[in-house]
């Protein structure tokens, strides 16, 4: 006899056990999503459905993606698309996938932008656009450039724009790409020392190499970047990076001697310095670092 089906219950009790098996952070989150995507339903729907059978479509489907994320496969990768600052992003293999560490990011960007009126802003190696479209969706006033050396990146990024109906400029080059007069200037940088490969998760293993490590110290992209930002920044203009808690501290007292006002490390939900905030340096001081 042919056993009856399963239902969303019972599915989801499953998923979130092959996926606890697996070592996934949050099996049941993750399997809600997964489970509520395969069938398409809203969550709402979802869960007022949780005694309905499950369609034998949507269970091959749910098997093939449960398999997939059990390997390591980021979620965002399988569903297509990450949930970011309230705005729901196309990802593809290839370009950098957006972190929930780095919606306190933008937190702190906007904050820095509370009281500009119609700044100027660009967002550093945008990859998807997460960032530059996050500002843009807050802060509609504001002229959010975007920069990225990936062909891919910035493909991506132009394609979110659209679907999101929100115009950012993007700019193929690395790091500043010698734009001037901003009123902030925001990225998420490589930021891993080469020391974090051999215990890396198996998650980054589907990311770009070239988004992640940045040479043994992990500030092989932001020491560049800071100089440049030095002259791309208005004065008095803002600086604000994402780094990795062993390294921030480190680039602070870099800033400091690069002539930057204000520099200081400011804490994730875990309390880590986990984000670099800097100024550049006022008129008379900029001539005096030769800036000016």
């Amino acid at each position: 006899m042919k056993p009856p089906p399963r239902t969303r219950a019972e599915l989801l009790s499953e998923l979130t056990r092959r996926l606890e098996e697996a070592g996934v952070a949050a099996p049941e989150a993750e399997a809600r999503a997964l489970a509520q995507a395969a069938l398409g339903e809203a969550p709402e729907v979802f869960f007022a459905r949780l005694g309905e059978p499950v369609p034998e479509k949507a269970l091959a489907r749910l098997e093939a993606w449960c398999s997939r994320r059990a390997t390591g496969e980021p979620l965002g990768l399988i569903l297509g698309e990450v949930a970011f600052f309230g705005l729901s992003l196309r990802v593809r293999p290839g370009v950098f996938l957006p972190r929930p560490e780095t919606e306190g990011l933008v937190a702190l960007a906007l904050e820095r932008l509370a009281k500009k009126r119609a700044p100027r802003v660009l967002d550093v190696g945008t990859g998807s656009g997460a960032i530059a479209l996050a500002l843009k969706h807050a802060r509609p006033d504001a002229q959010v450039f975007a920069s990225d050396p990936s062909p891919e990146a910035l493909a991506l990024a132009r394609e979110n724009a659209r679907r999101l109906g929100l115009r950012v400029t993007l700019v193929p080059g690395r790091l500043t790409a010698g734009l001037r007069g901003l009123d902030l200037v925001v990225a998420n940088p490589p930021y891993l020392p080469e020391r974090y490969r051999e215990e890396a998760p198996p998650e980054l293993a589907y990311e770009p190499e070239e988004a992640l490590y940045a040479g043994e110290e992990g500030l092989d992209v932001a020491r560049p970047l800071v100089r440049e930002a030095l002259v791309a920044l208005r004065p008095g203009g803002a600086l604000l990076l994402e780094l990795d808690p062993t390294n921030a501290g480190l680039l602070a007292r870099e800033l400091v001697g690069l002539g930057y006002r204000g520099v200081c490390t400011l804490p994730d939900l875990a309390g880590r310095p986990r984000y670099l905030l800097a100024h550049a340096p006022a008129p008379e001081a900029a001539g005096e670092l030769g800036l000016a």
